[in-house]
């Protein structure tokens, strides 16, 4: 396994990942599958704010899974913090490729100055908690009932990782 920059060549790759997730989990709170078109302008987007789209592939170069980051809210004094999303490939799950990405993800937050990392989890899915807990996040909330999906109400976990040690915030 390889962990790079994602690429447009990736884009089918990190679709069916996608669509996957939405059509199967409760990982991605939506309901309608995407084309190609969206995940490209997706990439774009985020490569054109600086901020990474990782994946990880196999020898033969097929997409097991990707990870990003991009702001978390969009104020200027939340600059300093990103939420990301971690997907690894339904086959593909359980193999060390969600924490690989996640490690490499988190060195790539660290370089770019970032002082905190969000994440936001269906309180339910306990393999990504476990993997966070694993990784140093901590949980700091929890937000019932805040989404549906499947025709069921969702619980919303927050948890977060201090990227750097504390002290007086860069501009």
């Amino acid at each position: 396994m390889d962990i790079r920059d994602a690429t447009a060549a990736d884009i089918d790759g990190i679709l069916a990942i996608y669509n996957d997730a939405v059509a199967h989990t409760t990982a991605i709170w939506n309901e309608t599958l995407v084309d190609r078109d969206n995940r490209l302008a997706w990439l774009t987007a985020r490569t054109e704010a600086g901020y990474p789209v990782l994946v990880a592939v196999d020898s033969a170069g097929a997409v097991l899974g990707y990870a990003s980051f991009g702001d978390w809210r969009a104020f200027d004094g939340y600059r300093h913090t990103v939420e990301h999303s971690v997907y690894v490939r339904a086959d593909a799950r359980g193999g060390g490729i969600g924490r690989a990405l996640m490690e490499a993800l988190i060195a790539r937050a660290r370089a770019l100055g970032k002082h905190v990392m969000v994440a936001g989890i269906d309180a339910e899915n306990a393999a990504s908690l476990k993997l966070h807990a694993a990784l140093g996040f901590k949980a700091v909330g929890h937000l019932p009932e805040v989404g549906v999906k499947f025709g069921r109400w969702l619980d919303l976990a927050f948890l977060q990782l201090i990227l750097d040690p504390p002290g007086t915030p860069a501009r």
